[in-house]
């Protein structure tokens, strides 16, 4: 599977997004009785997920070693330390550079002592509305979705996804729920594990731990674009596909446009306390969500895709991100969260499955829990900017998102059952000492990936030019 990571800013915020195949989809006019924007798990086959002045460090120190620097400093959001490392690479622009920072969640390995950490999950149901705002209907003849004119005609469902049946099993996964893993002593959790393995030298009490809570349900509204299935080729440019259970309910995945998708998600102005007409934007406004938490807003099995004129590139299965406020006189707000969903079994790699991509967000959110985006915030420092790198699933990426180096590699996800006696699919992730060009790696057992040790064993090629071009 091939990969690549787009970063996309909005209220500066970066999207760390999974995505790059092409979908064609086509159908009849909206005039028609056959639904246009029905899809099948078939349909999804060929496509998969894809999962953003210091001093000068000397070379070969380990993690713990680096990470004597606070966090960024004068903005209100979560714990958070840095560490410098140097190493030859190349900035954005092209200019030669040998000094890296990087930022971490929690609180400093060298202290030891466990930092817990509020971590709300946020369900979000999808309600997918008619062009003109009406509710959506439909009913299944012979394995078609046929456009019902009124709720009460016989076998008419109303297109409203909930993600209920997904959270129990994502609050008893390994990214919640305490597992076994060889870089700590004691049973803990996946994220905390991974940073267990990057920092060699820290106490054996030292983690950072989530403690989830489950808050209110929002909605978010999609309307169907009104040129869905109308014209030749894609038919039309569609704000949501879907595809039905086979009793003929809503869903059992759907796919929706990226450019929807982040505009209905986000609160649409940056002064706190926000418009609350947003899944986002409700949850902050309430409480439900702070500064001091890692929230994750998990959608039931939805995937995003981009839309463009002949193709839609898909699919996006997640991303981690931070929502940015503003309150008069008081320092900047940056609220951590992520949008992750469940993966259904229809992905060209048979792996991709059930949490593949919230333990691949909620890793990196620990990693760079600013997304290398905190500098274009009012002129904060910008971290986790890293030597450009080339992953050998192809991403070519210059950030510390440990994630995308794995994705779509062999050995992506370490299987692990947990008591519910469900074996969950978190996936691997690449360590710290692979960004800082270490070799040796300092890590654990002097490893590149954890907890799969073997997913990931040599270093990207470099120094590296911008496109990971060589000098």
């Amino acid at each position: 599977m091939e990969t690549c990571k787009c970063v996309l800013l909005r209220k500066w915020f970066g999207l760390a997004l999974l995505a790059a195949l092409a979908i064609a989809a086509a159908g009849p006019s909206w005039a028609q009785t056959a639904a246009p924007d029905q899809i099948t798990a078939a349909f999804m086959k060929n496509f998969d997920l894809q999962f953003t002045s210091i001093n000068r460090a000397t070379t070969g120190l380990n993690g713990t070693q680096q990470a004597t620097l606070p966090g960024i400093p004068g903005i209100d959001s979560v714990p958070n330390f840095s560490g410098v490392y140097s190493t030859p690479g190349f900035t954005p622009s092209g200019a030669p550079n040998s000094t890296w920072l990087f930022n971490t969640l929690g609180n400093a390995p060298a202290n030891g002592g466990t930092t817990n950490l509020d971590a709300p999950i946020v369900p979000v149901a999808l309600d997918f509305r008619n062009a003109d705002g009406s509710p959506r209907y439909v009913r299944v003849v012979n394995g078609r979705a046929i456009v019902c004119g009124t709720p009460s005609e016989p076998g008419c469902k109303r297109l409203f996804f909930d993600p209920t049946p997904f959270i129990q099993p994502v609050l008893d996964s390994p990214v919640f729920s305490n597992s076994n893993y060889t870089s700590s002593a004691a049973p803990t959790q996946f994220a905390d594990a991974v940073q267990r393995a990057e920092y060699q030298g820290a106490p054996d009490d030292w983690h950072t731990l989530l403690s989830p809570s489950v808050k209110t349900m929002r909605t978010m509204v999609i309307k169907q674009d009104a040129t869905c299935g109308i014209g030749k080729g894609l038919g039309g440019r569609c704000s949501y596909l879907f595809a039905l259970n086979p009793n003929g309910s809503c869903c059992f995945f759907v796919l929706l446009d990226v450019n929807v998708f982040q505009a209905e998600l986000f609160p649409p102005t940056s002064t706190f306390p926000p418009d609350s007409s947003t899944p986002v934007g409700a949850a902050e406004a309430a409480g439900d969500i702070t500064t001091k938490s890692v929230s994750t807003f998990f959608f039931p099995p939805a995937y995003l895709f981009i839309p463009q004129k002949h193709a839609r590139p898909c699919c996006i299965g997640g991303f981690h991100s931070f929502d940015f406020e503003t309150t008069p006189g008081k320092p900047p707000m940056l609220f951590v969260l992520n949008y992750s969903t469940w993966m259904q079994p229809i992905f060209l790699n048979p792996t991709t499955l059930d949490v593949v991509g919230l333990s691949h967000e909620i890793s990196e959110t620990y990693n760079d829990p600013f997304v290398a985006a905190a500098g274009l915030v009012r002129g904060l420092p910008t971290t986790d900017t890293t030597p450009w790198w080339l992953s050998p699933n192809g991403n070519c990426q210059n950030n510390l998102e440990v994630g995308d180096v794995i994705e779509g590699l062999p050995h992506q996800v370490f299987p692990i059952t947990m008591p519910n006696q469900f074996t969950y699919h978190p996936q691997v992730e690449a360590l710290l000492q692979w960004f800082e060009f270490q070799s040796p790696s300092t890590a654990l057992h002097g490893a590149y990936s954890y907890p799969d040790e073997t997913t990931l064993t040599a270093l990207s090629p470099g120094p590296l030019k911008p496109g990971c071009v060589a000098p």
